[in-house]
């Protein structure tokens, strides 16, 4: 359990802005490992004609279980999108790429991450 905040702007062909979250074990098996976990994913769109943009929008996370220097895993990258419509069903396709840039060294974990999404759209009417 524990406390999710968002904030955006979205001047003119902007989208931009900040998710951050951090979740606490409080209850249950105390022989299960106590939680203590972060995540921040800032955002930035820049949209373009055509429903096109280029996009970043980082997993940043910590363990703060872990050693200072082990508890971080730092993507850099990001990608492009489209919105568009099949049929009359607004969806929104993206695909991006992420070199995690700091990583825990003693723990696995990827070098890189994809991450492609698509994504039904119901926007409301106007």
């Amino acid at each position: 359990m524990g406390p999710t905040a968002v904030a955006l702007v979205q001047p003119e062909h902007w989208t931009i802005g900040l998710l951050a979250s951090n979740v606490w074990s409080f209850a249950g098996q105390d022989s299960r490992s106590a939680v203590n976990s972060f995540l921040m994913q800032p955002f930035i769109n820049y949209n373009m004609p055509k429903g096109w943009f280029i996009t970043t929008s980082p997993i940043i996370t910590s363990n703060w279980k872990l050693a200072s220097d082990e508890r971080w895993l730092v993507p850099f990258g990001g990608g492009v999108g489209r919105v568009f419509k099949i049929g009359k069903q607004a969806v929104n396709a993206q695909v991006q790429n992420f070199y995690n840039a700091i990583h825990p060294d003693t723990l696995p974990f990827p070098q890189w991450q994809l991450r492609m999404e698509f994504s039904l759209l119901f926007p409301k009417e106007k």
